[in-house]
């Protein structure tokens, strides 16, 4: 497939035009003069150089590779139809649907931006972090920045123990099996040459914990409502987590909060002291 420049560079202008600066968790300032997003707020959006993102829209860029194209179809909120057709446009194959899909839907994104002053995350169905709000960041780390098998929360709890740190000591046996009981479920879903089935029998092969609770095979083990933190600085938390699901995407939007008048009500409202400036 060849890249079609005129065709990549109207689709990206209309698609900026057609978002608002609330749309994706800016403040619109009293001069504003533009219609849509401005070129730089884009840019920042998809993690990318403002000249790079302008020198598509002009038609005159270089060839995006499939990295680049994700980050602008997540920065610019396409839908899932919307990114295949930016794929395209660019001269790449639309990328696969199913479960290993890490494209966030615009309508979560949106929910998510409006929650800059709470903390929470979007995951995907093998514990991967794909998005965080600010004070998200402050609660968990930067877990949206991890790369490969480790992305995975559930993962990590078996191959790098300093991961069980953030959470309860009394807690870290139901999690253990939270976690292997959740992964079973989703190699059934997905199949035996899925990325749940690799991570599954990578952890067989280098955790005994993993081997003998996976012998169990036990399933329908789910996650409890109180969540229980050591965070690093604020010490022992208690906090609920809400979670709204995207049943197409297989995505979750976890929202952490406290109950008024508690020592982690408290807590909480510190967060933003220690928050990033932006989402990651």
């Amino acid at each position: 497939m060849a890249i079609d420049r005129a065709e990549l560079a109207g689709f990206l202008r209309l698609r900026r035009d057609a978002l608002q600066p609330e749309d994706v968790g800016l403040p619109r300032g009293q001069r504003r003069r533009t219609e849509g997003l401005r070129r730089e707020e884009v840019a920042a959006l998809s993690h990318m150089s403002a000249d790079y993102y302008a020198r598509l829209e002009r038609g005159d860029g270089p060839l995006p590779s499939e990295q680049m194209l994700a980050s602008i179809a997540q920065g610019l909120h396409l839908t899932i139809d919307e990114r295949d057709h930016l794929f395209r446009l660019a001269g790449h194959p639309a990328p696969a649907r199913g479960g290993a899909i890490t494209h966030i839907s615009p309508g979560m994104l949106r929910i998510l931006d409006r929650l800059q002053d709470t903390p929470a995350e979007i995951v995907s169905e093998l514990g991967e972090t794909l998005r965080q709000t600010p004070l998200g960041v402050a609660l968990t780390g930067e877990t949206a920045a991890i790369t490969g098998p480790e992305r995975s929360l559930g993962y990590r709890w078996f191959s790098d123990p300093s991961t069980r740190s953030l959470y309860a000591e009394e807690e870290h046996e139901f999690l253990s099996r939270l976690w292997v009981s959740g992964l079973r479920e989703v190699i059934a879903r997905r199949g035996p040459e899925s990325r749940a089935a690799e991570y599954a029998a990578s952890l067989r092969r280098s955790s005994a914990e993993f081997r003998a609770i996976w012998e169990t095979h036990e399933v329908g083990v789910r996650p409890r409502e109180t969540k229980r933190f050591v965070h690093r600085e604020l010490g022992a938390l208690e906090l609920t987590c809400q979670s709204l699901v995207d049943p197409e995407q297989s995505h979750a939007l976890l929202v952490y909060t406290a109950i008024p008048g508690t020592e982690s009500y408290d807590k909480l409202q510190l967060l933003s002291t220690i928050a990033p400036r932006t989402a990651v």
